[in-house]
This record gives structure tokens, C-alpha cells and sequence, in this order.
């Protein structure tokens, strides 16, 4: 299991996240690819930082919408949802190329994310999207109980599948994040390395009812938008070392 984390959504004189401080501690970079957040001169720089430190480039493609930070639902349709991935993914994948680095994996962003695993429709042409540019790179989705059905569809497009799973946000029992205006939807440090800890050890999450979720983790996703989040990120990769020895 490896720790994902969104970065590069700084934009001309605005800074968002805490770039610097988190590359070293993670596996992979979710870098934005200039619609939700992002510009040409942050991706190019966040690429060379991921290069740096030896990570993994993912594109974080999400919807044009700077000032909802891509947080917003916008009714697109699904062809129009295909060519904006398609477009996002290829303008990162230059500043890969240029850096000698592979583009590794495709994870929207936000709201995107959020339509794409209750409709399958969006699914589906973020599935297209990726095929066209290139089928040997995955799709990083959230793991949920419905991952065999979810794989099968990847599979039908010819698209490989990375599993996230969430260290710091609550689940429910049908396997969905609890609403973030719902109380203790997002953990806080004990409980977010409690269970990230299980997830390493039991390979599996425990629902806000106390049942157990069972499904594969190839990634887990970490947020390094604070000082505070930089040391739980750092206990996070050790802990997540550990089980890999």
C-alpha cells in the first residue's frame, strides 16, 4: 500500500497546500492539471519536485471551476466529461515527458471523483478517456464493496484499477465516506492513524456502525494542506513502511 497525496494546486500569486514539506513523505502525487487548480509553471515545478524525491506523477484532473476549487457539481456530459480528462491528463503528461519522468496513473479530483463512483455513466467515460490516451496507465477509484463490479468495467474498456482508501474520513456501512458536514466525518490525528493502522494490519476499515469493510487498498490517501497534517503524513509513511517489511 502506497500514500497518495493531492499537490500542485497553487495557482499564479495564490499558494494552496503544503507541497514542499509533504513530497518527501509520500509514494505518489496527485498533481492538478490547471482546471480545479494548477498552472503551467506550478505543474512543471511540481513534476520536477515529484522527480526529486523520487515519487510517482499521477494527473488530477478535475472540472474548470477555480473558484469552487473543482468542489462543485457542474452537469457536463459524459463526452464532455471524456475529452476534459483527456485534455488535462495530456497537457501533465508534457511536463512528464519533458522531465523524463512517466505519467504513472490517472485519479479525478473532488466532485469529479465523487459523480464518477455513484454514476456510472461518468465512470465510463473517465474509463474512455484513459484507454484513448493510454490503457497501461491506471485509474485510481475509490475501493468500495462494489470493486468487482467495478473492475469488471474497467476491464471491459481495458483499464486497470488502483484502489484508494481514505485514512482520515469516516466510512458508512454501505462503504461511502460520511458526508463531511455530518459529525466526526473527517478523523482526527488518533483516529486517523488508528485506522490507517487497522487497514495495514487486518485489511480492513471500520464502519461508523462498527462492521468491518473488506476490499483492496492499493493506495491511501493522505492530505498535506497543513503543518499539522505534514506529521501525521510522516507517521503515516512510516507506518505504512513498516507492514511492507
Amino acid at each position: 500500500m502506497k500514500l497518495n497525496c493531492d499537490m500542485g494546486e497553487s495557482f499564479g500569486s495564490y499558494k494552496i497546500g503544503c507541497d514542499e514539506q509533504a513530497m518527501p513523505h509520500v509514494h505518489m502525487a496527485n498533481i492538478a492539471c490547471g482546471a480545479h487548480g494548477g498552472d503551467p509553471i506550478v505543474m512543471e515545478k511540481t513534476v520536477a519536485m515529484a522527480v526529486k524525491h523520487g515519487v510517482l506523477v499521477g494527473a488530477h484532473p478535475g472540472y474548470p471551476d477555480l473558484q469552487g476549487f473543482g468542489r462543485r457539481a457542474i452537469d457536463y456530459s459524459a463526452d464532455e466529461i471524456r475529452t476534459m480528462i483527456l485534455y488535462q491528463t495530456g497537457a501533465l503528461a508534457a511536463f512528464c515527458m519533458a522531465a523524463g519522468t512517466p505519467l504513472g496513473y490517472i485519479k479525478p479530483h473532488g466532485t469529479l471523483y465523487n459523480t464518477m463512483m455513484v454514476n456510472e455513466a461518468i465512470l465510463v467515460a473517465v474509463f474512455q478517456a484513459a484507454a484513448s490516451y493510454n490503457a497501461k496507465i491506471p485509474v485510481m477509484i475509490q475501493a468500495t464493496p462494489h470493486w468487482q463490479h467495478h473492475e469488471r468495467l474497467a476491464n471491459g474498456h481495458g483499464v486497470t484499477l488502483l484502489w484508494e482508501a481514505f485514512a482520515d474520513r469516516a466510512y458508512e456501512p454501505d462503504g461511502t465516506l460520511r458526508k463531511r458536514h455530518l459529525a466526526k466525518a473527517v478523523h482526527d490525528r488518533e483516529n486517523t492513524i488508528k485506522q490507517a493502522e487497522t487497514l495495514c494490519r487486518e485489511n480492513v476499515i471500520a464502519a461508523t456502525d462498527g462492521s468491518k469493510l473488506e476490499f483492496p487498498v492499493d493506495a491511501l490517501c493522505v492530505h498535506g494542506d497543513s503543518e499539522s497534517s505534514i506529521s501525521v503524513i510522516s507517521q503515516l509513511r512510516k507506518l505504512v513502511d513498516s507492514y511492507e517489511n
